[in-house]
């Protein structure tokens, strides 16, 4: 099915959720990097979803109700423009190429948008996403109101139109399965590049520009996000994005990086030992990190609740941090104190789509949703250890995560990003040769 069909379908979906009313969502706005230069543009997710539309400046409106519609408002073609910025589509172009009802002109959208809300019951629209988009909002509503005389209704009912698409995109189609493969071979093929070339006294940020390579030349636009490239004591600071050290022989490297391909994103974490050897006491660690992941993978299948992986997981890295003299007493004390937080802080995965950490609920009036086939997730214990005189000295400044990209299927769950090696035996294979 053609991309623009499968977005239509989306449209449509959505305007059967609403019933009737008026949805409106922005592009992204482009942000000024510094003076006169602007970040490099991402569109929103959202919109995106939706429209396939790639260009700033521009608004979408889906009409519900008896007489459906999808209308784009954007910027007009513009010879001066394009000579310094690029192309542009254009109104009539845009109609044309994104299968869309009704284009119009941005500077049409104040004069039109007030007559589209006029009469409707219901307006779905990202409240608080910004405040500008916010006052404009409130502006074309007060613009109806003021017609409340002559027999003009307002909207009286807002909704936050992201409980709705957050919905939509928890559970993948065909299309997006597919291009998340991609970008997960993409990123594989990184991953591995970088165990091949890392060698000790070889700079954090050497090693990130290897991926960054890898990604570009596969044709990926982007990072999903800032890459973490973290040798020895750094793998124990969670979000380390400095990439700036040397790497040591004899410490670990934590790699997690992964690219976004057509507005998707890939999410993979390997650590291996920056010399290709493991030692005695990182080996203990990594095996411990691995039947964990191990673990959790087992429960990621149809009619499990979102938490099982995770619960799977704790399970394992608490009785071996018992087993390792990271902490005393039983599983079951440890897991109620939460004494394992010193090692284990965050949680076993999140969701994977257009946005790294991906929206949608984890429960559902209160209780653990149930994981359904075509929902995607990352798989990712870790055990971190700084140093501390109530740890014994040959595990400090041991940080380890294993991280893969797990879709729900029928029958269990497929490890997209299972190209990178993450056994010692074939980690240390692949760096030896």
């Amino acid at each position: 099915m053609q991309i623009n069909q499968i977005r239509a379908n989306r449209r449509k979906r959505l305007a059967d959720s609403m019933g009737s009313g008026v949805a409106i969502l922005r592009a992204a706005p482009e942000r000024t990097r510094n003076r006169d230069a602007n970040h490099p543009y991402r569109f929103d997710s959202y919109f995106h979803y939706l429209s396939g539309f790639p260009e700033t400046d521009a608004i979408l409106v889906i009409v519900a109700g008896a007489s459906p519609k999808t209308i784009l408002f954007c910027l007009d073609k513009d010879q001066e423009r394009e000579i310094w910025d690029g192309f542009r589509y254009g109104p009539v172009r845009a109609r044309e190429m994104f299968e869309l009802d009704e284009t119009h002109s941005i500077t049409k959208v104040d004069e039109i948008l007030p007559t589209l809300l006029s009469n409707q019951d219901a307006l779905y629209y990202e409240l608080g996403s910004d405040q500008q988009s916010d006052n404009k909002v409130i502006d074309w509503l007060n613009q109806v109101r003021a017609l409340g005389r002559s027999g003009v209704t307002a909207p009286d009912q807002i909704h936050d139109i992201r409980s709705i698409l957050d919905e939509m995109r928890v559970v993948k189609d065909s299309s997006e399965i597919e291009t998340m493969r991609r970008a997960a071979r993409i990123s594989s093929q990184a991953h591995v590049r970088a165990m091949q070339l890392t060698r000790p006294g070889m700079m954090e940020y050497q090693v990130e520009a290897e991926f960054l390579h890898e990604f570009r030349r596969n044709g990926a636009q982007s990072p999903a996000y800032t890459s973490i490239v973290a040798g020895g004591a750094n793998a124990c600071v969670l979000h380390y994005v400095n990439n700036d050290a040397v790497l040591n022989d004899g410490d670990l490297l934590l790699i997690d990086a992964g690219c976004e391909l057509d507005g998707y994103a890939s999410d993979i974490t390997r650590t291996f030992p920056v010399n290709g050897k493991f030692t005695g006491p990182q080996r203990d660690v990594y095996e411990l990190v691995l039947a964990a992941q191990a673990a959790a993978i087992e429960q990621v299948k149809p009619g499990n609740e979102w938490e099982d992986p995770h619960r799977a997981a704790l399970q394992i890295l608490v009785q071996g941090m018992l087993d390792l003299g990271l902490c005393s007493g039983t599983p079951e004390s440890v897991i109620e104190t939460g004494d394992y937080r010193k090692f284990y802080m965050h949680r076993t995965g999140h969701w994977l789509g257009m946005d790294v950490h991906d929206v949608g609920d984890y429960k559902r009036n209160g209780e653990w949703r149930k994981l359904e086939p075509g929902m995607m997730l990352t798989v990712e214990p870790g055990c971190y250890i700084r140093p501390d005189d109530s740890v014994p000295e040959q595990f400090w400044n041991i940080g380890i995560r294993i991280e893969d990209d797990a879709l729900v299927t029928d029958g269990g769950c497929d490890i997209i990003t299972s190209d990178v090696p993450k056994s010692i035996a074939e980690v240390e294979s692949l760096m030896a040769g």
